[in-house]
């Protein structure tokens, strides 16, 4: 059985929030298990999600659910140790489906603390989930807007 990542002390960030609307799109929604809710970002440049674990762990996987049809062309996922400079593990390409989609991760060198997941759509609505099963990084479900980034 898997458990979550996502704890008390994880802290998240995001890009932006749809008219600065927190209390309808905020961050929070990501996390929250309701299918009626969900994070939506605003327009911008390409979009992203940061989130800090209280203690460095490892990632294998990334599976990804659009809904509503949009993807981004590329998404990328990123790690640092503490306050450092993100590196990048992976690139993934999601298909334009409303599938479970699972990107398999490079090894990083060291064990990070916080994760940055970038993508390649100037607009997101999403719903995340993040599990850990020996090393998995699990379930993240994304539903996106239409406008994409070249």
């Amino acid at each position: 059985m898997a458990a979550s990542l996502i704890c008390s002390e994880t802290v998240s960030r995001v890009s932006s929030v749809l008219n600065r609307d927190v209390k309808q799109f905020g961050k929070k929604y990501m996390f929250d298990s309701n299918e009626e809710t969900c994070w939506n970002s605003d327009q911008g440049d390409s979009q992203w999600v940061v989130l800090e674990f209280p203690h460095p762990v490892r990632v294998s996987q990334v599976k990804l659910q659009f809904q509503g049809g949009f993807s981004g062309n590329t998404c990328r996922l990123e790690g640092c140790l503490n306050e450092g400079e993100f590196e990048k593990f992976s690139s993934f390409y999601p298909e334009d489906n409303n599938c479970l989609q699972i990107s398999f991760v490079a090894s990083s060198s060291f064990p990070p603390c916080s994760f940055l997941v970038q993508f390649s759509h100037n607009r997101l609505i999403s719903k995340v989930k993040l599990f850990c099963e020996k090393n998995i990084l699990d379930a993240m479900k994304m539903e996106k807007s239409c406008i994409i980034l070249g």
